[in-house]
């Protein structure tokens, strides 16, 4: 802890002034001005206050020896451990400018636009939990510098022909990018981190101790190389950008493509800093799941996972049903037996959304889409083994080959697809029902009434067909509780062909038909957005499982 040398009170960071300011007499000091000597070993590393959550064991530091009441990972009320520890110094800091006003302010200006949001997300004694970490990144100096020959090409047409030629464009190229930036905690998912991005790093100062005071700081512990291949692409695709759009090369037009840009221009990384960004950190607990909220402290930028309250999502939609069940009735008249296969195309979707979400929150648990986590939890296992066998050779060799593999895997692994599954799914289930069920039921209106037992059949076939294909996928996430939420859906599907299948003379039946079907529907709909909950939060973590990360980290 830092104290004032005019009258020995605590000293804190203070965001507004950009210096240390005494709580007690309200004096300012320069950061810089508050060292810790000049020796060699203080050089690379500092004294800190290392809190560990006894239910979680996440861990943060600080400069501070107070007590920490509340675990920022795992969302728990309790007195955080405490011991004191000597840390690997940071080359760079960028101090905290948004104040903790100023978080809560962009927070609840977010939350404003969250309509289905559940009401505790909004509470002000929640909101006032705020907690200022700074996140450790590495900051990639990137360098490309030399001759390069790049391929272009020149076409011209004679008559019938186009004749095409082809050039080698020579030139020298020295380019420089310093401070690519991707975040060194494995605590820290890589989608919350790209969401609050970037970090301007030009206001990015030498890191000294006094900045932690009445802040704290998360551990690094993914190794610098598992980004180093992602910071390489980065500066090269940049680099190509800038030669496609403003490199004249006359008529000859530029015919490389983006992977090989990265070995023709001599891209290497010439420098990697262990760097602390800012950043305002909020958890929201509820039973066995937490959503986070961070807010960048040097630019405001918000993301947040937002769960969705069951009763604001149906008193939403019934709002804005009616007026669409209104304009419908006005327009459209619809038989009974295309609102039935309506129902049954409703209940489909339903399907394929609850298996997208299924998927999708098993790759979240299993944090397949967190690169740095997933990298180097598969490295430590591999470390472990090798370490059993007592082996330092094989260790070595092993933590490579693993890191290798683990780096090739998560490639595989991670894919564009279904992230946009994801998203069409969101944005179908709290925005867009409503105006999804106009569209079919137009559509439904156009069916020859005799096509509409072929049609429920099919949808019932295919609702049972993703149903299997979901199973096992459905338990991980599970647990092995539950009935799947598809059933419902399925339910509604052999109702409706069944119905169409008997094809009775009175509307009655089929209207009947239409009701039970939307009744046995709710079922799959509120299972749905109770797994969109689980996808918009993650599992607890548990940091005792895997510690450490590379020699580097």
């Amino acid at each position: 802890m830092y104290q004032c040398p005019n009258c020995g009170g605590r000293l804190i960071f203070d965001i507004p002034s950009q210096s240390m300011l005494c709580e007690h007499c309200s004096t300012h000091y320069n950061p810089y001005n508050l060292g810790e000597g000049n020796s060699a070993e203080e050089s690379t590393e500092y004294d800190v206050t290392v809190f560990k959550c006894p239910q979680c064991g996440g861990e943060i530091m600080s400069t501070d020896n107070t007590v920490a009441n509340f675990c920022s990972f795992c969302g728990a009320s309790t007195v955080l451990e405490s011991r004191i520890s000597r840390q690997l110094r940071p080359g760079y800091i960028i101090p905290f400018s948004k104040t903790k006003e100023d978080c809560k302010k962009e927070y609840k200006k977010m939350m404003r636009r969250a309509w289905f949001a559940p009401k505790e997300l909004k509470n002000e004694k929640y909101i006032d939990g705020f907690r200022g970490i700074y996140m450790p990144y590495w900051a990639y100096t990137i360098t490309q510098e030399g001759p390069v020959v790049l391929k272009g090409e020149k076409s011209t047409r004679h008559g019938d022909y186009i004749y095409t030629d082809h050039y080698d464009i020579n030139g020298d190229i020295d380019c420089q990018y310093k401070g690519i930036s991707f975040d060194a905690s494995s605590s820290f998912d890589d989608n919350i981190s790209a969401a609050i991005a970037p970090f301007d790093v030009k206001n990015m100062g030498s890191f000294t101790p006094a900045f932690l005071s009445g802040f704290y700081a998360d551990t690094a512990d993914v190794g610098c190389d598992v980004y180093m291949n992602d910071a390489m692409n980065m500066s090269s695709e940049e680099t190509y950008d800038y030669i496609k759009n403003n490199v004249s090369f006359g008529s000859v037009s530029l015919k490389e493509s983006r992977s090989t840009i990265k070995s023709k221009c001599n891209t290497k990384v010439q420098n990697v800093d262990r760097t602390l960004y800012p950043v305002w950190f909020l958890s929201y607990r509820n039973k066995d799941r937490v959503a986070y909220a961070t807010v960048n402290g040097q630019t405001g930028k918000v993301a947040a996972d937002l769960p969705v309250s069951v009763g604001k999502y149906f008193a939403g939609s019934m709002l804005l049903a009616i007026p669409i069940f209104i304009l419908l009735n006005i327009f459209f008249t619809f038989r009974p037996k295309v609102t039935l296969v309506v129902a049954a195309l409703i209940a489909l979707i339903a399907v394929i959304m609850y298996s997208f979400e299924l998927r999708k929150i098993k790759r979240c648990d299993e944090k397949s889409d967190d690169k740095g986590s997933w990298i180097e939890s598969n490295v430590l296992k591999s470390k472990y083994n090798a370490g059993v066998k007592g082996d330092g050779d094989l260790l070595a060799n092993q933590i490579a080959d693993a890191r290798r593999t683990s780096s090739e895997d998560f490639k595989k692994k991670k894919s564009i697809p279904d992230a946009l599954k994801v998203v069409i799914s969101i944005l179908i289930l709290v925005f867009g029902a409503p105006y999804i069920f106009m569209i079919l039921v137009i559509a439904g209106s156009i069916l020859s009434a005799s096509s509409s037992f072929v049609i429920s059949g099919i949808c019932f076939i295919a609702g049972v067909v993703i149903t299997v294909k979901s199973k096992k996928t459905f338990k991980a996430v599970s647990k092995g509780k539950g009935v799947s939420g598809s059933i419902g859906a399925l339910i509604a599907m052999a109702l409706a062909t069944l119905v169409l299948l008997i094809n009775p003379v009175s509307d009655i039946y089929y209207y009947a038909a239409v009701i039970v079907v939307l009744i046995t529907l709710m079922f799959t709909l509120v299972d749905l957005i109770r797994y969109y909950n689980m996808l918009a939060t993650r599992k607890l973590p548990q940091f005792d499982e895997y510690k450490g990360g590379n020699d580097n980290a």
